[in-house]
């Protein structure tokens, strides 16, 4: 007999069960571990960064999240990707709400920036681990580590986040799930700092809202790798 599929809700303490330990990774890692690899071989930190937070956090959220599906009864297949995960075809609707939510988020985060600019003068928002000068001649090849970190980096997180944890969480919160998701994954980024992680604010809450509302996990992926790849290239050639 066919096990059974059940997707249960994901409540508050479930779901801060999750956000809280995948912070605590994220933080040791930055805090401790990167520095260490970067003072013990000369490496830029953002080297490390490439390659411990896709190695020891976002691969293991894509298997925590391979294992959630088997404990549901979901196997790997193109109708789990579709109908439990979410990934669906985009419709038109759904490509208006990721243009509108990018538009949103660029607004937003700009005049959160240029408020703290205003208030404490000019500073570099980024952590020290993500810090790193425009790319020169015999440093291209970073961009060859960053590749693989910036799939699994998305590809983690819009896996986990928003097509195993999110529609769980619907089924606890209802309409209000976004605000819960946005909060936990707003943890998950603490290790960012206080001045990144405000500039974060409007994409962690209005993608979580947008992939709620339309029921697309791919408008995620097209938000959160939309603003992510294209802001690392233009640091990379000193465009900003």
């Amino acid at each position: 007999m066919e096990k059974q599929k059940v997707i249960k809700g994901l409540g508050f303490f479930e779901s801060f069960a999750i956000y809280i330990p995948a912070a605590i990774l994220m933080f040791c890692f930055t805090k401790y571990l990167i520095p260490y690899l970067s003072a013990v071989t000369g490496q830029e930190t953002i080297l490390f960064w490439f390659i411990v937070a896709g190695l020891g956090i976002f691969t293991p959220m894509i298997i925590t999240g391979l294992l959630i599906l088997k404990s549901e009864g979901f196997p790997i297949s193109k109708s789990t990707w579709i109908g439990r995960l979410r990934f669906c075809k985009i419709s038109s609707r759904d490509i208006l709400w990721g243009f509108v939510g990018l538009i949103l988020v660029g607004i937003f985060s700009g005049l959160i920036m240029k408020g703290m600019e205003f208030v404490m003068g000019k500073f570099d928002h980024s952590p020290a681990f993500m810090s790193f000068e425009p790319l020169s001649k015999g440093r291209y090849w970073l961009l060859l580590v960053w590749l693989p970190y910036w799939i699994l980096n998305i590809l983690g997180e819009e896996f986990f986040w928003r097509g195993v944890m999110l529609p769980r969480q619907e089924i606890s919160f209802g309409k209000y799930a976004w605000l819960i998701h946005g909060t936990g994954w707003g943890l998950f980024h603490i290790a960012f700092g206080w001045q990144l992680l405000a500039t974060l604010i409007p994409l962690i809450y209005i993608q979580s809202f947008i992939v709620q509302k339309t029921k697309n996990s791919w408008i995620g992926v097209i938000m959160h790798g939309g603003l992510n790849g294209p802001s690392f290239i233009a640091i990379c050639f000193g465009l900003i």
